[in-house]
């Protein structure tokens, strides 16, 4: 039996999150997960820093904090996935709020840091317009492409492109970033040709500024 995880032992309930998600790289596994069930492998593969024993300690102390669940995949998938559970997505706008207030602080890419395409949805994703039926948009980076779900049901968003997208944005990471920080509209991207809008449907349009 693993030893009791150190608590702050006190009657807040911010001190009770911090208990279950305070440790370090917690919070970005959460972030994974927003996007679906994935595997061990492809957790790791995303998460690079993270040593495999931390990250199978911390995914072990998810799932006894009711945050995640493992589960093998149908035939003829045979590999077993983490996913959150309801309590544990329910940590999706604790999650965007932080990539919200840090945005503004990536500043220009270092020669250290890693990245990957998927990383911009957060930031990205409370900056494009959510309508009052739930929309998929597509992003194309240099680095990737992720896309965005905008209201509705399941993952908030997930790596690699979307099946039937309403919208396809196509930007370089940097753009992408400035959209993240606040300081560029998708409209103003559009006009000053740094963001091509692909598609013709309604949320398209809006996002052309049409």
């Amino acid at each position: 039996m693993s030893p009791r995880r150190r608590s702050y032992d006190q009657y807040c309930a911010s001190a009770r999150a911090l208990d279950a998600v305070g440790d370090r790289w917690t919070l970005l596994i959460v972030r994974e997960l927003l996007a679906g069930p994935r595997r061990y492998t492809d957790l790791h593969a995303d998460l690079p820093g993270v040593s495999t024993d931390v990250l199978a300690a911390r995914l072990k102390d998810m799932e006894a904090q009711g945050l995640a669940t493992r589960r093998k995949l149908p035939p003829p998938g045979v590999a077993m996935v983490y996913e959150l559970t309801p309590h544990g997505a329910g940590l999706l706008p604790v999650l965007a709020a932080l990539a919200e207030w840090g945005a503004s602080d990536l500043g220009e890419r270092r020669p250290t840091d890693a990245l990957r395409a998927h990383w911009f949805a957060l930031p990205l994703m409370r900056r494009l317009p959510a309508g009052e039926v739930p929309a998929v948009v597509e992003v194309a980076l240099d680095e990737g492409v992720f896309h965005v779900r905008l209201g509705g049901t399941g993952p908030a968003y997930g790596d690699g492109p979307a099946e039937a997208p309403d919208a396809r944005l196509a930007l370089d990471a940097e753009t992408c970033r400035a959209v993240g920080a606040g300081v560029l509209t998708v409209e103003q991207g559009v006009r000053a040709g740094l963001i091509d809008v692909l598609g013709d449907g309604p949320v398209a349009t809006a996002l052309r500024g049409d």
